[in-house]
């Protein structure tokens, strides 16, 4: 747990013993939100006080969540959780905007196909390499063939790409602390060997020293914005975002699990572990495509 964190959980947990507004479930279900926001605002940002929370980060984790693939109702609530505790805060600095400024979209209970074409990827790729981005390639083929999110490629350091070299599989930190062991193709092993030998020794593969990590991050993501159009499909209206690359991979991996014989259930629970999380609800919308 970071400083950060630590600082920011404490001031949290301090607004949230004196608050008796709202049911018990509603309390508990803003806490939990809360907790999440705090842990993604000391890993991306580093700030160390609630009072610090401003628009800029709220635009930027509305955007994480959904990238994340996040339901918009999840995200509405979410959002509305940062609220209650701006709140209860004696002196914020920032006024925080309002769901209308932030494009949050209308609540949906179906699955929405959010993969990539092969073409698409390969276009993506070239784009990258004539720009000399070898590392946003490798990220790419990472989220494609091992299903890893945004945050989880910046965070790959030496050791992790060592092992994972001699595993032939990645063991990665990801969401709220879980960790998983995906499988990993010949190609991208190739390409972890490769950013290997020209990083040094316990440093982070795709983060330069001298930049923060979320600036890292938001330069890859702006990089697939930027050339999305020229990318996508002609006959595309599916969102292209990095986050469909492992909605890709999760579909390929659950279609594999079908022909090996599993049922549908099976499958769904098998990609849910490869994926980093437990929730079959989620994992429908991940594979909105193969269930259509």
């Amino acid at each position: 747990m970071s400083k950060q964190y630590e600082n920011l959980l404490s001031q949290l947990n301090r607004l949230h013993r004196h608050n008796r507004q709202g049911s018990f479930r509603t309390r508990a279900r803003y806490h939990e939100a809360m907790q999440r926001f705090c842990r993604w605002l000391a890993d991306t940002y580093r700030v160390e006080r609630l009072a610090n929370i401003a628009p800029k980060h709220l635009i930027a984790y509305t955007r994480h969540l959904q990238e994340s693939g996040k339901a918009p109702s999840t995200i509405k609530t979410d959002l509305a959780a940062i609220r209650f505790y701006h709140d209860l805060m004696p002196s914020p600095r920032y006024e925080l905007p309002d769901n209308s400024d932030l494009a949050l979209q209308r609540r949906s209970y179906l699955g929405v196909d959010r993969t990539w074409s092969d073409q698409e990827l390969s276009k993506m790729m070239m784009y990258a390499a004539e720009l000399g981005r070898e590392d946003y390639v490798t990220c790419l083929y990472l989220a494609r063939y091992a299903a890893l999110r945004i945050h989880e490629c910046f965070r790959i350091d030496t050791a992790i790409a060592n092992k994972a070299i001699r595993d032939h599989a990645i063991t990665i930190k990801g969401k709220g602390g879980l960790v998983r062991t995906v499988p990993l193709t010949p190609v991208v092993e190739a390409r972890l060997i490769y950013h290997l030998a020209l990083t040094p020794r316990g440093h982070k593969l795709f983060v330069p020293d001298d930049m923060p990590t979320h600036k890292a991050i938001h330069g890859l993501q702006t990089f697939v914005a930027d050339h999305r159009p020229f990318a996508q499909d002609p006959d595309s209206n599916r969102p292209m975002t990095f986050h469909g690359l492992r909605h890709t991979c999760a579909a390929e991996w659950y279609d594999a699990r079908l022909a090996a014989g599993d049922t549908p259930k099976q499958a769904r629970l098998a990609v849910a572990r490869l994926l980093g999380h437990g929730r079959d609800d989620v994992t429908k919308i991940y594979l909105a495509k193969s269930m259509d």
